[in-house]
């Protein structure tokens, strides 16, 4: 099979194990930059355009897609859509699950457990909201934010209500989350690929830092999860209509929450912490769906 991968820094750890991965299995694979691809949207005939020259005769692609750059990355993956290369991950879905209030509303409307959530846009309300959210310690976090940046935990009343109109004075959109205090700096990531969780880890927060992410100094350790949190995973997973996902809970007093769904989970914590090849698992899950060109996003919204 001919399989591009979209990444900005071939360097990357992830993206240099999917390349190793596919090759090791007999597959030809090709890094592209997103940013450098440009398109013909015709109907009768789409093309991608790369440093000069068509792409053309992909079978897959597999999305490594920056927060920064969903947008016109989703835009790019639509158009292999269009010619109708298999893409892991759809664009629909990748754009779903980056937007952190519509994939929180899409769980929620399926049952899934969720930290108190509030949203609003007037100054006016925030001291309700806060009262909404369980008040503080709370955390507020920016819609766009990615890998821990853009989350603040506010611990007073007084500190809650400078944040959020800090931040609603800049104009960005916010979410205001209860604290789950009991988690005490642990959260789990959750490999999900298809319909199934191939590994899990436990991610703990360095001292005096509440959020665990391994960018942030966070350290990684092999957990056995329950039987119900894997049934949490996959469901949110399939709900957001992602095939390959690292969705992340928090155990709380009543029971694990899910906090976040990521549609480009990192490959380095996961199989540094598991001693698995999360890689070949994914390229394996390519091979099996990519023959049918199967194109269309599961779920709804």
């Amino acid at each position: 099979m001919k399989i591009a991968i979209l990444s900005r820094d071939p360097k990357l750890y992830s993206t240099r194990r999917l390349v190793e991965a596919a090759r090791g299995r007999g597959h030809e694979a090709r890094v592209i930059d997103v940013l450098r691809c440009y398109m013909n949207v015709t109907s009768h005939k789409p093309t991608i355009h790369y440093k000069g020259e068509e792409l053309t005769e992909f079978d897959a692609v597999i999305p490594r897609i920056g927060a920064s750059v969903t947008f016109y990355g989703t835009a790019v993956l639509r158009q292999f859509e269009m010619m109708g290369v298999y893409p892991l991950n759809e664009s629909v879905a990748i754009a779903r699950a980056r937007d952190k209030l519509r994939s929180l509303q899409l769980l929620a409307r399926k049952g899934i457990g969720l930290p108190i959530t509030g949203f609003a846009h007037a100054p006016d309300d925030v001291q309700d909201l806060i009262k909404m959210v369980g008040g503080p310690p709370l955390v507020i976090k920016l819609l766009e934010g990615t890998q821990g940046i853009g989350v603040v935990l506010a611990e007073t009343q007084q500190a809650a209500e400078s944040v959020v109109q800090a931040f609603m004075g800049l104009k960005v959109n916010i979410l205001v989350q209860e604290f789950i205090q009991e988690a005490k700096g642990a959260d789990i990531r959750c490999f999900v690929i298809g319909d199934k969780v191939v590994a899990s880890m436990k991610r703990q927060a360095k001292a005096g830092e509440f959020r665990s992410n391994l960018h942030r100094g966070g350290s990684a350790s092999l957990i056995r999860i329950t039987p119900e949190e894997r049934s949490i995973a996959v469901r949110a997973a399939r709900i957001t209509g992602l095939n390959v996902a690292g969705v992340d809970l928090l155990r709380s007093n009543h029971g694990s929450v899910v906090m976040e769904v990521n549609s480009s989970p990192g490959l380095e914590g996961i199989e540094g912490a598991t001693q698995k090849d999360i890689a070949g698992m994914i390229i394996e899950f390519v091979e099996k769906n990519a023959e049918g060109g199967r194109t269309r996003t599961r779920g709804k919204g």
